[in-house]
């Protein structure tokens, strides 16, 4: 996708054992590039949030592993490097299943042939998360085009977090559909949630869709139910980190609220994934693991000054407690459909499974 008219993705390759990524921490106040060229400099990445988003925290793990395997390749670099991937953070299904991809390729290779194949593979990861993204964009694209079709107005779109080209490789997986409907001459508006305690909807998405060009507002989270109550909103599409057989969708937190206030006020609820972020192994998402992050994402804010400078500001009373659950998990049963490269389906076990041959 395009800032101020140039091209970028996320990640790409720097170098025959590095990879540079746009540090994502540094947005939206300055684009700024992080060269990761260690499996140190990888996990930090990842747990620092310098690259976030299901599939780029995947692609992100699975070059991190390469780049191991470039500086040692033996069988025990390799299940070290593995591990300590895996466990950078948990929420996110894409991480393991790029990682078990990329191990599947190496182990059986003799140890000087590892680090190229790993690296082969992982290019083809993110070049696959490109094409999954565009074709969910295909398929999102149809609803807004209907929905545009009936009101004979702009479409209003609420999201939540950033599930934006940033949490990808490239075109993201909830903006996919409003890229495409922006580019190709559909009038279309999206509600901004801020997205606390992270604020990736004010940080993130608001500076993807306005360097693109798209028309958006920003909301404080609170204001989706609101607007959803004065018809205000045609369609919610959000992103996810995980999503269940059954199709349960663990997202950032907050989004299980929103999709309470959609049910109740007949605004359609769609969660938008590729096939990538489906866990096969849960049907039940109260069995998802649910990262909790540091209270002071909750009690600090980080912010432009009026002099200028980026600092970090206490909003809180100093030294109290507070918890920071950094997702939550919508039942299937408040979902619409999901909104997949494969087209949209509908969220239960059955047509997922139907939908990926899995049936």
């Amino acid at each position: 996708m395009k800032i101020d008219g140039k091209a970028y993705r996320t990640i790409w390759r720097a170098g025959p054992a590095a990879v540079e990524v746009i540090d994502q921490t540094r947005l939206p106040h300055e684009l700024a590039f992080r060269r990761i060229d260690s499996l140190e400099a990888a996990v930090e990445a990842i747990k620092t949030m310098v690259v976030r988003g299901a599939p780029l925290i995947g692609a992100t793990a699975a070059y991190g592993l390469a780049i191991a395997l470039a500086k040692a390749a033996d069988d025990a670099a390799l299940e070290h490097a593995y591990a300590v991937l895996l466990a950078s953070r948990p929420t996110a299904v894409n991480l393991r299943n790029a990682l078990e991809d990329v191990h599947a390729v190496v182990a059986p290779l003799p140890p000087a042939a590892r680090a190229e194949a790993a690296f082969r593979r992982a290019d083809e990861i993110a070049e696959e998360d490109v094409k999954l993204n565009r074709a969910i964009g295909e398929a999102g694209f149809a609803l807004i085009k209907a929905a545009h079709e009936r009101a004979g107005r702009p479409v209003n779109v609420l999201t939540h977090c950033n599930a934006g080209w940033l949490a990808t490789v490239d075109w993201g997986t909830a903006t996919a559909p409003i890229y495409l409907a922006h580019d190709r001459g559909i009038p279309v508006h999206v509600y901004v949630d801020e997205t606390r305690p992270r604020n990736q909807g004010a940080s993130l998405t608001a500076y993807e869709l306005g360097h693109h060009g798209v028309p958006f507002t920003l909301i404080a989270d609170n204001a989706g139910g609101h607007l959803m109550q004065h018809g205000r909103i045609d369609l919610c599409i959000v992103g996810a980190d995980r999503v269940t057989a059954r199709g349960d969708a663990a997202n950032k937190i907050g989004t299980y609220l929103k999709a309470l206030a959609a049910k109740h006020n007949g605004v359609p609820f769609y969660v938008a994934m590729p096939g990538t972020t489906i866990d096969w192994r849960l049907d039940d998402g109260r069995e998802i693991e649910i990262e909790e992050r540091s209270p002071r994402e909750v009690t600090h804010m980080w912010g432009r000054g009026s002099d200028g400078r980026v600092a970090e500001f206490e909003i809180a009373p100093p030294g109290i407690r507070a918890a920071n659950p950094a997702f939550d998990v919508t039942p299937a049963e408040l979902v619409t459909g999901l909104i997949t490269e494969r087209g949209v389906s509908r969220a239960d076990k059955a047509a997922l499974a139907a939908l990926y041959g899995r049936g």
